[in-house]
């Protein structure tokens, strides 16, 4: 009998998340602080507009591209909110969460051989479909003493003649990274004098703690070369909606379209409708659940140094990435052995990339009673650990 896989897929790793939450699950008095979940319920107003759509009856397919009214509201956000205009017509289209929009951009923009750089650590879905959608993934290793941000020296130094997108994830998961207009500039004007292309996923783009974040796209030249990607799930709670967006230019997302409309037809239409009133009515409910984040992760760094352990200072997303090298184990014996001692799960940074190595990734979306037991079960890790208890 012939193989009946597929050597590319068989080559790419499972995710290195998933193992420890399968022993969360099934572990009593366990607290989980790897999962990138708003604890948060998805607000009323949103969920009443879902329910009255199938009271509605509305049931049934969207455009491929989703629902002009959706396309419109998210036009009129990006206006307000980054300062970027898009033709709900030709240059925006819905899709089944962000990841299905990283996914069709590369599969629509890569020849075999293509290559991609990937910022690490980041977001484990990049590398396997820049490989699924037959390009190279080229690593750039973002450091911490550079606050893990992306800089013209790193970027210079991964560039080749067949370099063709730059994959930016900021705000960053995991280090909670965050880039500025500036820093920004910067990497844009490389951009285009190099003739490449990006794919800017800003899916934590409303959880920022310093200043209010930038696109790329709103930058000079950039519109035309950026495939923007955003969604519902983080911003909104609305992760089991399964809701996102891709804003590109008209040549790119006509192709995007295409392997949407074979793929994935259109995204589910109640959470279509639920999300027009997420834009048009939830700037409340993002800033208070922003509010709310920022409180726990001053709480966390607060309480980090208490404890003595290094961190930087992140200023998105909801996640910490704290450093365990001074403890002279890998980031997954770290990560098993808090697991097994304490019952806390956290994330061994290399699953965001090698360069995780030596870092685990906290995520503070959950309660402050949580995360006030949680980091005391850590505290108690890290003295027997230092032969303190």
């Amino acid at each position: 009998m012939r193989n009946p896989l597929s050597d590319t897929i068989v080559s790419i790793p499972p995710s290195g998340i998933r193992k420890f939450f399968d022993i969360v699950s099934e572990m009593k008095d366990a607290i989980s602080l790897g999962v990138g979940e708003p604890d948060f319920d998805t607000p009323w107003h949103i969920r009443e507009e879902g329910i009255y759509s199938l009271e509605k009856g509305r049931t049934f397919y969207t455009s491929n591209a989703g629902l002009k009214e959706l396309k419109t509201e998210i036009c009129h956000y990006l206006k307000r909110r980054m300062e970027v205009s898009y033709d709900p017509d030709k240059e925006v289209m819905v899709t089944v969460g962000g990841s299905e929009a990283i996914d069709i951009a590369l599969r629509a923009m890569l020849n075999p051989g293509d290559e991609v750089l990937v910022p690490q650590p980041s977001y484990v879905s990049y590398v396997p479909c820049v490989t699924l959608a037959g390009g190279k993934p080229v690593i750039i290793e973002l450091e911490e003493r550079d606050q893990f941000k992306l800089t013209r020296e790193k970027l210079l130094e991964k560039l080749t003649p067949q370099t063709k997108i730059l994959i930016l994830p900021f705000p960053n998961n995991p280090t909670g990274a965050i880039m500025e207009r500036e820093e920004l500039e910067v990497i844009a004007e490389i951009v285009k004098e190099k003739d490449l292309f990006v794919i800017s996923d800003e899916i934590y783009g409303e959880l920022t703690y310093k200043n209010q974040h930038v696109t790329i796209a709103a930058l000079p030249g950039m519109k035309e070369r950026c495939v923007l990607i955003n969604g519902f799930s983080k911003a909104y709670a609305m992760t089991g909606w399964r809701l996102g967006y891709a804003c590109a230019p008209e040549i790119i997302l006509k192709q995007m379209l295409k392997i949407h409309q074979y793929a994935i037809m259109c995204a589910p239409t109640t959470s279509q409708y639920a999300a027009v009133s997420a834009l048009r009515n939830g700037d409340g409910d993002v800033e208070m659940m922003r509010e709310s984040y920022n409180q726990r992760r001053r709480f966390l760094m607060h309480t980090y140094e208490e404890m003595g352990l290094e961190c930087f200072e992140p200023f998105g997303a909801f996640y910490t990435f704290p450093n365990i090298k001074r403890f002279g184990m890998t980031s997954d014996e770290f990560a098993t052995r808090l697991l097994r001692e304490e019952k806390v799960a956290v994330v061994p940074g290399t699953a965001f990339g090698d360069c995780g190595e030596g870092y685990v990734r906290i995520s503070y979306a959950y309660s402050l009673k949580s995360l006030k037991e949680a980091l005391g079960r850590i505290q108690r890790f890290i003295c027997r650990l230092e032969g303190k208890g």
